[in-house]
């Protein structure tokens, strides 16, 4: 069964949606590369749902080991290389509202950042630098 069904819309404008809920997305080309930027380009998904990924994988572990990681945050950059105009980097920031978790909870939290299918699944050159700050 297919995920999802996009519509290109014109002006580098595109409008995804999830087909089992009816979510929608609306992409734009960025402004660097002659769209209007007035919303996610395809890379920042990319990038963002990176750190969407990862938040769920540790959300799915405090959950099994009895912890939480509610109000935890990660902010996202995407580093854009040229020739060929590719995603290079992407830094995740993440910053959680917990500041006791136990040596055995991070070294969890640590995992996830390992065992996320959406890393495991992007090219071995992207660099993911990943700051915990914990």
């Amino acid at each position: 069964m297919p995920t999802s069904h996009i519509i290109y819309k014109g002006e580098l404008r595109t409008n995804a949606t999830h087909l089992k809920s009816g979510q929608t997305i609306i992409t734009d080309a960025p402004v660097d590369n002659h769209g209007k930027g007035e919303a996610f380009s395809p890379t920042d998904l990319l990038a963002t749902a990176l750190g969407s990924c990862m938040l769920t994988i540790m959300g799915l572990a405090a959950e099994e080991h009895n912890f939480s990681i509610d109000g935890t945050t990660v902010e996202v950059t995407k580093i854009m290389g040229e020739n060929p105009r590719r995603v290079t980097e992407v830094i995740l920031d993440f910053k959680f509202q917990a500041d006791n978790y136990s040596e055995k909870e991070i070294i969890i939290i640590e995992a996830c950042t390992k065992n996320c299918p959406i890393g495991k699944s992007l090219h071995p050159e992207l660099k993911q630098t990943i700051n915990l700050n914990l």
